[in-house]
């Protein structure tokens, strides 16, 4: 269980750096189009901050929606009873986002509820 463990640490650790660059690239887009928009001969200030405010937001929600998942994957590389935990939380509400999240989500509850993976986190 404990390449199991592994495996699952890598993949959320991958997740999370996904959502990261993601939330990276959703600023710099809003960003690049308010810059657009403020460019215009007519700018228009107002669209300029509706734009830049929607990626402001989008990228805070989404990384720190991803975060979390980076910091369960670097607790159960090194088999932190508190990344267990936390882990089972991230499955559970992972499992709503078809196809990849549930196929995330279901094999981390499998992982890190199974009965031999406990002595491994308790041993840590």
């Amino acid at each position: 269980m404990e390449q199991h463990v592994k495996v699952l640490a890598v993949l959320n650790i991958v997740f999370g750096a996904l959502g990261v660059l993601t939330a990276i690239l959703i600023l710099v887009f809003f960003g690049g189009l308010a810059a657009v928009v403020s460019s215009d001969v007519q700018p228009d200030a107002q669209a300029a901050a509706v734009l830049g405010g929607i990626g402001g937001i989008g990228a805070v929600i989404v990384g720190a929606l991803s975060l979390p998942s980076l910091i369960t994957g670097l607790g159960l590389l090194k088999f932190r009873p508190w990344a267990q935990t936390l882990g089972i939380v991230m499955s559970v509400l992972s499992l709503p986002a078809i196809p990849f999240g549930t196929a995330l989500g279901a094999y981390g509850l499998w992982v890190l509820l199974n009965k031999d993976t406990k002595p491994i986190f308790r041993t840590a």
